[in-house]
């Protein structure tokens, strides 16, 4: 299970603050947990998150390895906002099984199940996340979501983690650019895996680079592939790879 660390935002200034920095619509905020991300200036991803609404305040539910340099950076833009950023003093709860009063639902995909906070040790129900994962083709931060990520290459829009329709935001002009006037020339995909190498291998086609592999499970692994090379002649270290339909939500 990744680390989570859960902070809080309070002050009159909270969420229209985030709202100019983030890629999501927080207006989604009074339905339950919205997902996000912060890009640089650049539309490369940053950090990738998810907000959620708590008794006045935003709690802000990011990996542990990001989170020094999220506060960084968000307290690098605040300038004179009323905004208080600080440990919630809270723990992740998660699951896929039966959810206890209070959790809500993981917007990325139904099969994430739930999320709770709370003073509790932070723990899951033992679900297989990876395998949810690569059968639901969600990137995972620090595996699949690096500083190089464009998020629309990492299916930020199937996974409910950008919004078109909402102002601007830092990396806004890049990422709409690329959704309305380019074509995807690569992206993450699933593939079919006979053999296995590890997370990092670079994926060739004919001898050509085509990609690199990334989290695999049950005979399936998620793969980011220049979508012009990918054919069934793939490899990777010793593994063959051939590429799967888009998975169905």
């Amino acid at each position: 299970m990744t680390t989570r660390r859960i902070l809080k935002l309070t002050g009159a200034d909270a969420e229209t603050f985030l709202q100019g920095l983030t890629t999501n619509d927080l207006g989604g905020l009074d339905l339950g947990l919205v997902y996000t991300a912060m890009l640089t200036p650049q539309g490369k991803y940053l950090a990738d998150f998810l907000l959620s609404r708590r008794e006045g305040a935003i709690l802000l539910d990011v990996a542990a390895d990001l989170a020094d340099m999220l506060i960084k950076r968000l307290t690098m833009y605040k300038l004179r906002a009323d905004v208080t950023l600080e440990e919630a003093g809270l723990n992740l709860q998660r699951g896929t099984g039966p959810a206890p009063e209070g959790a809500l639902t993981d917007p990325r995909h139904k099969a994430l199940g739930w999320r709770a906070y709370s003073d509790a040790p932070e723990s899951d129900d033992g679900s297989d996340w990876d395998a949810i994962r690569v059968a639901h083709l969600i990137p995972e931060t620090g595996i699949e979501l690096t500083p190089d990520t464009f998020i629309l290459e990492a299916r930020f829009e199937a996974l409910n983690g950008v919004d078109f329709r909402k102002g601007c935001y830092v990396g806004q002009e890049v990422t709409a650019r690329m959704k309305h006037k380019t074509e995807l020339r690569k992206g993450l995909a699933q593939v079919r895996i006979d053999g296995s190498a590890p997370v990092g291998t670079q994926i060739t086609a004919n001898g050509k680079p085509a990609g690199v592999l990334y989290t695999q499970s049950g005979g399936r692994a998620i793969a980011y592939l220049r979508f012009d090379r990918a054919n069934d002649q793939m490899e990777a270290a010793d593994a063959r790879l051939w590429r799967e339909a888009e998975p169905v939500s």
